[in-house]
């Protein structure tokens, strides 16, 4: 652990950092799917018997998932479709189709990948199972429009979407109105076959109706709720898909059954476990952290200075875990993503403190259309990107967060991690 009165600034913000590295590392390697699966398989064997699978996994933790199974169930799954994120892919699977398409906005691979999956899964009958894995990313990867909307506008709907600011939940309740495999509509079209979904939760409170965007899950959203989202945000529909989005969804679905195998929260008292295991203090603040990620910056620098000042409202060294999903309204043309965001806010609100570091870290290992999966910061990150001759603030109001923190030597690359559980923020002080 960490004695801040024999250590000069640098040594205890590498230690600091260092120790951050290492709860990263443990919190992706303790919701890795492939345990869970195989786990969450065995329980479900011992009380039936399961044969003739047909194998269906969405999400960018899909590969993963559906490997682990393959590996337990071997034969017994007969056929089976993989549809994850580019780049997502660990290579063949025997006896399983894998698919690589378009996240966050569906493209042409993403409709193909959906429509083999919707002719490999009809006709069914009610002896047969589909063992479906969900995981974070589904939204986007496992897409196919309702008819009268095309491609074209399903991408300019959910570029709109996530621009605006709205949460996930929001932006899939008008998702799964406009589409003919979300909101419960996948269960549908396999019935009378039964769904075993086993899911990797991305989405706060473990929605099952809202995490992918439900394809198989009774929606609790409805057509006026998604019709309210669209004028809050003012978003552009055509006329169609406006007649689109007043069709309402299954509210009822008598062949499905689903397993939580994975979640933040689970991420977060692991974090909070190993942080422990340093030697910190620990407080888990919030699995459910859901606002703007420039808010949620200002917010945990304002809980930094406070310890340093006060010693509360834990006493150091301590170490604060958070878990959930910020949004970004996106005003500028720079490149980051809610993490990076999230990262250089409170690098600026920190600025010059001494003794505190945090990271704000996507487990899937990708946070929003760039090659980084977050940030690690501290009080010396702004001055950094200021002595390189650039304004952090500017930067920042860009929207511009990877090109700030890629200047301070502060992003965190991880490359695709196999699993997607939300993001996790870890505040260390001393």
């Amino acid at each position: 652990m960490i004695e801040g009165d024999i250590m000069d600034d640098s040594d205890r913000l590498e230690e600091l950092r260092s120790g951050i590295s290492k709860i990263v590392a443990g919190v992706i390697s303790s919701v890795l799917p492939d345990t869970a699966v195989k786990e969450k398989i065995d329980e479900i064997l011992k009380e039936r018997s399961l044969n003739d699978i047909v194998l269906i996994a969405i999400g960018k933790a899909a590969w993963r998932m559906a490997s682990a199974a393959k590996e337990l169930l071997g034969n017994r799954i007969s056929k089976g479709i993989v549809i994850t994120k580019y780049g997502h892919s660990e290579g063949d699977i025997e006896g399983i189709e894998v698919y690589e398409a378009g996240h966050p906005v569906p493209d042409e691979n993403t409709i193909l990948a959906t429509k083999r999956v919707l002719e490999m899964t009809s006709k069914l009958s009610s002896n047969q199972i589909v063992l479906f894995l969900i995981s974070g990313g589904g939204s986007a990867l496992f897409e196919l429009p309702k008819d009268g909307i095309t491609l074209a506008e399903m991408q300019g709907i959910t570029n709109q979407l996530l621009k605006s600011g709205a949460s996930i939940v929001e932006i899939n309740t008008v998702r799964k109105h406009l589409s003919a495999v979300k909101g419960g509509r996948f269960a549908q079209h396999v019935a009378p076959a039964k769904v075993i979904s086993l899911v990797l939760s991305d989405v706060l409170g473990d929605r099952l109706d809202s995490i992918a965007s439900g394809p198989a899950y009774p929606d609790s959203s409805t057509s006026q709720q998604a019709l309210e989202i669209v004028a809050r945000y003012n978003i552009q529909l055509s006329k169609e898909a406006l007649e689109v989005l007043g069709e309402e969804t299954p509210k009822k679905l008598d062949n499905v059954e689903s397993h939580i195998i994975g979640s933040v929260k689970m991420a977060c008292e692991k974090a909070q476990e190993l942080a422990e295991e340093m030697g910190y203090n620990t407080l888990l603040l919030t699995t459910s952290l859901d606002c703007e990620a420039r808010e949620a910056g200002r917010m945990f620098g304002s809980i930094a200075r406070e310890i340093k000042s006060y010693n509360r409202p834990i006493k150091k060294p301590c170490a604060i875990v958070a878990g959930g999903e910020t949004v970004v309204h996106v005003k500028g043309n720079g490149k980051g993503g809610r993490n990076q965001e999230l990262a250089l806010s409170f690098a600026l609100s920190t600025e010059g403190l001494d003794g505190a570091a945090l990271c704000s870290v996507g487990t899937d290992g990708t946070d929003g259309p760039t090659d980084a999966a977050g940030g690690i910061v501290d009080g010396q990150s702004a001055q950094k990107i200021r002595q390189a001759g650039h304004s952090p603030e500017e930067l920042l109001e860009n929207n511009d967060s990877y090109t700030a923190l890629k200047i301070a030597n502060d992003l965190l690359i991880t490359g695709p991690t196999g699993t997607n559980v939300n993001d996790i923020v870890i505040l260390l002080v001393v």
